[in-house]
């Protein structure tokens, strides 16, 4: 059962981004601020929820957090600054629209960088041990994952709604075949490693 939060003596945000990974598509980062009664036994790390109740706690989320923001930086963002970097420009944009704001960021991850003043403690696997966190990256999972389902309609030969832009055997494939699109990180390494078509 995950703890609530990471300290008590100021009101807290967790923070926690999705897509660092992705070849294509932005990075989505979410800050959320939890009541203290908060409970839902089925919130945990998103990446070990199915879909359908990262969903449904998404709903639960947004309808019972104290506040909750969600930010996107984009592609071309990433190729400017690099995607760690992104990733820290993304939750602290979503932390500064929190309302009201906390006194406190909880962040997914070992290192953090940002422009705001708050102080703030960094947890690794923090979305397996806080509240908090664990509902910022199911916000971030799945309106990434939202978003990316959208742009597949406009290019479904990426398989973006299965892969959301993940660095799959038949991403690159499409990438080699189709070459890149507007949403792809340009920085990012697109080819096969080691991966030749068979010769038939």
């Amino acid at each position: 059962m995950l703890e609530l939060c990471f300290q008590y003596e100021f009101p807290e945000a967790g923070c926690d981004e999705a897509g660092r990974g992705c070849l294509a598509g932005p990075v989505f980062a979410a800050a959320v601020m939890l009541p203290p009664d908060f409970h839902d036994p089925l919130l945990n790390d998103s990446k070990q929820m199915t879909p359908r109740n990262r969903d449904r706690l998404r709903e639960v989320i947004e309808r019972e957090a104290v506040a909750w923001a969600v930010e996107a930086v984009a592609p071309a963002r990433i190729d400017e600054i690099n995607i760690l970097n992104a990733s820290f420009e993304g939750m602290s944009l979503a932390a500064a629209r929190l309302e009201p704001q906390p006194g406190f960021l909880a962040i997914d991850g070992n290192r953090f960088r940002t422009q705001l003043t708050l102080p703030y403690a960094c947890v690794v696997k923090g979305d397996g041990k806080y509240a908090d966190i664990a509902a910022a990256s199911v916000l971030a999972k799945t309106h990434r994952d939202e978003y990316m389902c959208r742009l597949a309609e406009e290019y479904p030969e990426y398989g973006w709604r299965k892969n959301k832009g993940y660095p799959t055997r038949e991403h690159r494939l499409a990438i080699r075949e189709h070459g890149l699109t507007p949403h792809h990180r340009l920085t990012f390494n697109h080819e096969i490693d080691q991966l030749e078509l068979p010769f038939v």
